[in-house]
């Protein structure tokens, strides 16, 4: 791996993942919303900030993510479902993802091996889903799940040798899950990056538009 975007590289994972690239010898583009300008929500945005580089990318890596969607927590039952939250929920969990991988077609080779990774989280599996709850959350996380799987069969006719993937960093302790991490255990956001990278290195292609947890196992869907 020689060159590297990080999409949402001023959060906790996205810089921890920005630093463990460098620490490998990457050469790294760093884009976020709170340096650079950068909303993945407002195609606009992506599209200008995406069309200005120069590729090809070894990999490109989606960090961005919410928990909470208009203001609103996610929800402990559907009484508690909010029309407006659960839009925001997909604008930056699927619809952001979704405008990268869109826009970022032209920064991977069309022949060579690449990654395309994006966060996704556990409990956007239904078929792991045994609480209930977080009804926005999951389900944004579930249709990102989607469009990488749906994405991945096309790039494997254009971009033969690009990898798609949904990663689950597990329970990183960062400030997007202080206030919800109390039951599980977390694990340092460097060394949450350092498992990725090596889950990304490992990745066949028969592995493309796969589902995957910070260990290299695959999650169901």
């Amino acid at each position: 791996m020689e060159h590297a975007l990080v999409i949402g590289a001023s959060g906790g994972i996205g810089a921890a993942m920005v630093a463990e690239l460098q620490a490998r010898g990457v050469s790294v583009t760093a884009l976020s919303r709170s340096v650079d300008g950068l909303d993945v929500t407002d195609e606009a945005s992506v599209s200008a900030h995406l069309g200005a580089l120069q590729g090809p990318y070894d990999l490109i890596f989606v960090a961005t993510g919410a928990l909470h969607g208009a203001g609103q927590p996610p929800e402990k039952t559907i009484k508690a479902l909010d029309p407006a939250a659960m839009a925001d929920q997909f604008a930056i969990n699927c619809l952001g993802p979704a405008m990268v991988l869109k826009h970022a077609l032209p920064l991977l080779p069309r022949q060579g091996r690449a990654v395309f990774a994006a966060l996704s989280a556990r409990v956007g599996s239904i078929g792991d889903n045994r609480l209930g709850g977080w009804i926005s959350y999951r389900s944004a996380k579930a249709a990102l799940n989607q469009v990488i799987h749906t994405a991945a069969i096309e790039l494997a006719r254009s971009h033969k040798g690009v990898i798609c993937a949904a990663l689950h960093p597990g329970t990183v302790a960062t400030t997007f899950t202080e206030n919800y991490a109390a039951r599980h255990a977390t694990v340092h956001p460097a060394q949450s990056a350092a498992n990725l990278v090596q889950v990304m290195e490992a990745l066949r292609p028969e592995d493309s538009g796969g589902f995957f947890d910070w260990q290299g196992t695959r999650v169901e869907w």
